[in-house]
């Protein structure tokens, strides 16, 4: 097995190399909290020897991120971070790669007010907007990955004793971005063939809309005409391939907005926001989220609902076998990154430019029109289970299976 450090600098290869493949003289930006500063260290010393122009981290701390929660006014909350999204505006119009690390304690807000969070949300995403749309557009390249903190750590292994809680995490994240693969670059290669042959195959197929069917669950998913199933790679617009998510499991595509009808059921905890929501319900009419019921966070979940008229519906419908190896690692993460990686998912909230046929240059007002949704948000749910039936429907209402339970059926 090969050490810490050397396990270490081939994730930080990855993915400098293969997650935002950083080109010569290109800048790099990596958002992180200060639990991940030595794999930020070793991203930043990657992205130089790769001919990085500059390297710029914004740096974060949960224990400073808490405080302002529990002592700021509310009023605080209702500022937009314009300064924050003009700068990232700025960088990624000049072809500036970001790189995201997600570590923070999946609690870290538990009993603020919900307001507040909900506020934080809007206001960001107001700031964000044309960032975001440029990420779902795929103007530049970015890639989410991860690093332990203690209390994320703590939270997915409460058994384990204090001192072993973030080596344990750590092991778990190597393997499931295939570190400890004698070569990692070659997995990730062999891993991406495999799903796009999926996407593919349904590609192919064009169908009209989806039907889910498991324990709580009987959801009709109406697809855009001309929409694209993505997988792991995508194309920026410079022409160079980058890989959002670290790791990644899913193939994923933009439904209609207008057409999801019936009802859906949690099967993951959702970590938003700071909090934890699980056990939750989702009734859809004609597109539109019309109930919402949860046994934990239901007053969080109403607020992400009710963020604006795009949060009360879809942007995203992805597909992950049950037989996956974050999923059979039966490892819960709470965090999206992870578990949506291990499970069936749906997304509430803004849809990406580039699953439909010549999205990435239309305008928001021509996608609209298309039946992709928009949104200041675009929050991942995990749906699926050993027990989830999947449908095709085809143009003239014929169903075929896409999965049989939990898993592909082709």
């Amino acid at each position: 097995m090969p050490s810490f450090q050397e396990r270490l600098s081939r994730y930080a290869d990855l993915i400098v190399n293969v997650g935002v493949q950083l080109q010569p003289g290109q800048k790099l930006v990596v958002n992180a909290a200060l639990d991940a500063a030595e794999l930020v260290r070793e991203i930043a010393r990657k992205g130089y020897e790769a001919g990085a122009y500059t390297v710029k981290v914004n740096w974060s701390d949960d224990a400073v991120n808490r405080l302002r929660y529990e002592f700021a006014p509310n009023e605080a909350f209702l500022e937009e971070p314009k300064w924050y999204a003009g700068e990232m505006l700025e960088l990624v119009e000049n072809n500036a790669a970001v790189v995201s690390v997600v570590s923070s304690d999946p609690d870290l807000l538990k009993g603020i007010d919900p307001e507040k969070i909900a506020n934080h949300q809007k206001t960001y995403g107001k700031a964000m907007a044309k960032y975001r749309e440029y990420a779902q557009s795929d103007k530049f390249s970015w890639c989410v990955v991860a690093a332990p903190s203690q209390a994320w750590a703590a939270k997915v292994f409460p058994n384990e004793p204090e001192d072993r809680q973030v080596e344990k995490l750590w092991d778990s994240i190597f393997k499931a971005v295939r570190v400890d693969e004698d070569n990692p670059v070659a997995a990730w290669d062999r891993h991406i063939r495999t799903l796009n042959e999926k996407a593919d195959y349904l590609n192919a197929k064009q169908y009209a809309k989806l039907h889910y069917v498991a324990p709580g669950t009987d959801l009709f998913v109406g697809l855009p005409e001309g929409h694209i199933w993505v997988a792991a790679d995508s194309v920026n617009e410079k022409g160079t391939k980058f890989v959002a998510n670290m790791p990644t499991e899913e193939v994923f595509t933009a439904p209609h907005a207008e057409r999801v009808d019936g009802y859906v059921s949690s099967t993951k905890p959702l970590s938003y926001g700071g909090t934890v929501i699980d056990g939750f319900k989702l009734t859809f009419e004609n597109g539109r989220i019309v109930g919402v019921e949860a046994e934990k966070g239901e007053e969080t979940l109403k607020k992400l609902v009710e963020m604006d008229e795009g949060s009360h519906y879809l942007g995203e419908v992805a597909l992950v076998p049950h037989r996956s190896p974050i999923s059979e690692s039966n490892i819960l993460y709470y965090n999206t990154l992870f578990d949506e990686n291990a499970s069936n998912h749906l997304a509430i909230g803004s849809a990406y430019a580039f699953c439909l046929k010549g999205g990435k240059s239309m305008t928001q007002d021509e996608l609209k029109a298309k039946g992709l949704n928009r949104s200041l948000t675009h929050v991942d749910f995990m749906i699926g289970s050993a027990e989830m039936d999947i449908f095709g429907v085809t143009a003239d209402g014929k169903e075929e299976p896409v999965f049989r339970k939990g898993n592909w059926a082709f």
